[in-house]
C-alpha cells in the first residue's frame, strides 16, 4: 500500500495552512472581535432586551392619562312619506380624558416588574456574549488542533510508507521477512486511516469556526496574553463568579420579578378610582349651527369583592412562582461554582498533561531514532520500529491536544468567573448596551414631543 496522489495533495495542504502570513494571519482577538460584532445570537438578546425594556413604557401608561380626540359627520336624507322630503347635516367634535387616580399600587408592582424583567433580559445579553465568545475559542483552538494532527498523522503516513519500502528491501536483501512487510503495511493502513479521521475532524472544527466567526479560517495563532484576567486561585474565581456571573444576575433579578408579580396579584384586591372626562365642542346639541359647549367630569370607584376565585388562584400562583425563583437562584449558584471548579481542575489537569506529554515526545524521539539504528544492525526488528513510532505519534498528539485544551479551560475559567466578555477582553470593538434605550422608553412622554417634532 503506498501514498497516493491524493494523499499527498491533502497533506501538502494540510502542511500549507499552517504556515504563518503575518499580512493575513487571523488572531484570536480579531476573530472574537468579529463573532462579537456580527453573531445573530448576540443580535437577538440585544434586540430582546430592547423589547423588554419597552415593557416599561406599557407599564408607565397605566399611571398617565389617556386623552383623545373625536369627530364624526352625518348626512341624512328621506324622500316622500307624511313629512315629504328632508336633507339635514350633522357634526360632532369632542375630547376625552381618563386616568387611573389609584388602583392600590398595582400600576407600580408592574412599573417594578418591568424594570426587573429588563435588568434580567440585560443579563442574558451579558450571558450571550460569554457563551458566542467562549464558542469561538473552542473553535479557534478546534482548528489549531485538528490542523496540526491533520500535519502530524501525513507525517506518520510518510514514515510508515518508508517503512514499507525499508522491510521491503530488506526482504530482497535476504536480511527480512515477509512478516516484516506484512506489519509494516498494516501499521501504514493504520496512519493512512487516521489521517483521514483528522481531515474530518478538521473540516468540522473549521465549519464550527465559520458558524460562530463569520468567515473560514485561515492562518490561525494560538498565541493569546492574559495579563491578570485569569483568576490567582480557585477562591477568586469563586468570588468573582458570585459578584459577576450575569447566569447568576438574572437569577437574582427573577426574584425581583417575582416579587413584584406577587405584590401586583395582591394588590388586585383593593379597590380602584378613576377620573373619566370628556368635552364637546362642536355639535353637542344635535345641531351644528346651535353654538355651545358641553362637558362632564366623574370620578368611578369599584371595589373587587368576589371574581370566580380569580384572584386568589392569582396570589397564590405569584407565591409560589416567587418560592420558585428562589429556589431557581440557589440551582445557578451550585452549577456557576460547579462550573468554576471544574474549569479550574481542567485548566490544572491540561498544564500537567502538556509537562508530562513534552517528556514523552523528547524520550519518545530518542527511542524511535535508537530503535531503527538497532534495528539496522539486526538488534531489533521492523515491529519495534513500528511499535516506537506508534508511541512517538501519540505523546505527540497527546502534546498537540493538552496545548489546546489549556487554552479553553483558561477561556472556560474566564467564562465561569464571570468575566468573559468584549469589555474584559478589551476588544476593539462597540460594546453592545442597551442603556440608551432603556432611558428613551423611560421617558413616557416622548410620544408628545414627537407630535411637535
Amino acid at each position: 500500500m503506498r501514498f497516493t496522489g491524493a494523499m499527498q495533495a491533502g497533506a501538502l495542504a494540510a502542511a500549507f495552512s499552517l504556515v504563518s502570513f503575518a499580512a493575513h494571519a487571523e488572531s484570536l482577538r480579531s476573530a472574537l472581535a468579529s463573532a462579537y460584532t456580527n453573531n445573530p445570537n448576540i443580535m437577538s438578546a440585544l434586540l430582546d432586551v430592547k423589547s423588554t425594556a419597552e415593557g416599561i413604557a406599557l407599564a408607565k401608561s397605566g399611571k398617565l392619562p389617556s386623552i383623545g380626540v373625536s369627530g364624526s359627520a352625518g348626512f341624512d336624507w328621506t324622500a316622500g312619506g307624511p313629512s315629504g322630503s328632508s336633507i339635514s347635516e350633522s357634526y360632532r367634535l369632542g375630547a376625552s380624558y381618563n386616568q387611573t387616580l389609584f388602583d392600590n399600587f398595582k400600576t407600580d408592582a408592574q412599573i417594578e416588574q418591568a424594570r426587573a424583567l429588563t435588568e434580567l433580559s440585560k443579563y442574558s445579553l451579558r450571558n450571550a456574549e460569554q457563551n458566542v465568545l467562549l464558542s469561538v475559542v473552542q473553535a479557534y483552538f478546534a482548528v489549531i488542533r485538528d490542523t496540526q494532527l491533520v500535519q502530524l498523522r501525513a507525517d506518520n503516513m510518510a514514515f510508515f510508507e518508508a517503512q514499507v519500502g525499508s522491510a521491503e528491501d530488506r526482504l530482497r536483501l535476504g536480511e527480512g521477512t515477509k512478516i516484516d512487510v506484512s506489519q509494516a503495511r498494516a501499521r501504514q493502513a493504520q496512519a493512512v486511516a487516521s489521517y483521514k479521521a483528522a481531515i474530518a475532524s478538521l473540516q468540522t472544527s473549521q465549519a464550527s469556526f465559520e458558524r460562530w466567526v463569520g468567515r473560514k479560517p485561515k492562518n490561525l495563532s494560538g498565541d493569546f496574553s492574559f495579563g491578570r484576567l485569569l483568576p490567582a486561585s480557585i477562591d477568586s474565581a469563586i468570588q468573582s463568579a458570585e459578584t459577576r456571573h450575569p447566569a447568576l444576575l438574572s437569577a437574582r433579578a427573577a426574584i425581583r420579578v417575582a416579587q413584584a408579580g406577587s405584590d401586583a396579584a395582591n394588590s388586585a384586591f383593593g379597590p380602584t378610582l378613576n377620573l373619566i372626562g370628556s368635552l364637546c365642542a362642536v355639535g353637542c346639541f344635535g345641531d351644528a349651527s346651535v353654538g355651545g359647549m358641553s362637558g362632564s367630569v366623574n370620578l368611578s370607584l369599584s371595589i373587587p369583592i368576589y371574581a370566580g376565585g380569580a384572584l386568589g388562584a392569582s396570589i397564590r400562583r405569584a407565591n409560589i412562582e416567587q418560592i420558585k425563583s428562589e429556589v431557581d437562584a440557589l440551582a445557578a449558584r451550585d452549577q456557576i461554582r460547579e462550573s468554576v471548579i471544574s474549569s479550574w481542575s481542567s485548566l490544572q489537569n491540561a498544564t500537567s498533561q502538556i509537562e508530562s506529554a513534552q517528556s514523552a515526545v523528547e524520550s519518545g524521539q530518542l527511542v524511535v531514532d535508537g530503535t531503527i539504528q538497532e534495528r539496522d544492525v539486526g538488534q531489533k526488528t521492523t515491529l519495534d520500529v513500528l511499535n516506537a513510532q506508534a508511541e512517538l505519534t501519540t505523546a505527540r498528539e497527546g502534546l498537540i491536544t493538552a496545548r489546546a485544551s489549556k487554552m479553553i479551560a483558561a477561556f472556560a475559567l474566564l467564562a465561569a468567573s464571570g468575566r468573559l466578555s468584549a469589555e474584559d477582553l478589551t476588544l476593539d470593538v462597540t460594546v453592545h448596551s442597551a442603556d440608551g434605550y432603556i432611558a428613551k422608553v423611560e421617558d413616557v412622554w416622548q410620544e408628545l414631543r414627537a407630535l411637535d417634532d
